[in-house]
């Protein structure tokens, strides 16, 4: 059985950050260990109870898609064991299985985030303005409907607790420059329409997804953070697949149909989750990954 970590506490290695999922520390100057922990968030507020298994399918997860996609751009993963950086049996249990150590990288200041299938913020922008992110769309569209073609809808990234907002293309090129923005978008589309060809083979409709990428000394990109987990991209059961309706997911959206029954806030502190609501996001979770590898997470 493996052990749940809402927090860690390494303390053979500087803590650099605590996101709202993942632990970062420093391994030297150029490399870093990256925790992802049970922690969940929800409508920006991290609850107070841990999700079984979450960090362990979210590092497997991305550790898969890692490997499927290295051919198209490097990624930030340096191989080395993270057991082997830091001291005592408790820090190796925290870090078993949830864990990677990976370059130190300069992180772009965008996500990068593309759509096959209208929902969302998107959807939102779409009824109001017929676009998403500028880009025009025919008229009529459905709720969930697949796009003619995979768009790439860039946002901002937002500081912990507030909300990404979508930019146009003209932005990113303003941020980061036509040449390095034309780059990741082709990059993102690359790795959409690879990612989500073979996850329809495995049952999984990839509805969207976003990327982040970051820079190495000689300017080279590479992919960062998670790739195509349940916490990045909404996943949605093929077979219960249909336009007009929101699909089922694989991810917190059991948690988030609970907390709307609720008379909370959605400010801090964030409500507890009965027994039964965590452990049907363990078994979502768990099914995302089991899908998509075709074998057992343990």
């Amino acid at each position: 059985m493996s052990q749940t970590v809402y927090e860690t506490r390494i303390a053979s290695l500087p803590l650099l950050a605590r996101g709202k999922v993942r632990d970062i520390y420093a391994v030297g100057d150029r490399q870093m260990l990256i925790v992802t922990t049970d922690r969940l968030s929800a409508f920006d507020v991290i609850l107070p109870d841990p999700i079984p298994d979450k960090g362990r399918v979210l590092t497997a997860v991305s550790s898969f898609w890692f490997e499927r996609l290295a051919h198209i751009v490097p990624n930030h993963l340096t191989g080395i064991d993270p057991e082997s950086v830091v001291k005592g049996e408790d820090e190796r249990t925290q870090v078993r299985g949830r864990s990677v150590v990976v370059k130190r990288l300069k992180p772009l200041p965008i996500e990068a985030v593309v759509r096959g299938y209208i929902i969302g913020s998107g959807w939102k922008d779409y009824q109001k303005t017929g676009t998403v992110c500028g880009i025009a769309l025919p008229p009529g569209l459905k709720l969930a409907q697949r796009l003619p073609q995979p768009l790439f809808t860039p946002s901002t990234k937002a500081e912990m607790g507030a909300h990404d907002e979508n930019i146009d293309f003209a932005a990113v090129e303003k941020a980061i420059g036509a040449p390095l923005a034309a780059q990741v978008r082709d990059v993102t589309l690359r790795f959409y329409g690879e990612a989500s060809a073979y996850a329809l083979t495995r049952g999984i409709i990839i509805a969207d997804t976003k990327f982040e990428f970051g820079l190495d000394a000689a300017g080279k990109l590479h992919l960062i953070d998670e790739a195509l987990t349940p916490d990045s991209s909404r996943f949605w059961p093929a077979d219960q697949y249909r336009e007009g309706i929101s699909p089922p997911s694989f991810d917190k959206q059991i948690v988030r149909d609970y907390l709307e029954t609720l008379d909370w806030n959605k400010q801090t502190p964030g409500p507890r989750l009965p027994a039964e609501i965590i452990a049907k996001t363990t078994a979502k979770y768990r099914e995302a990954y089991e899908r998509l590898a075709g074998r057992a997470l343990d």
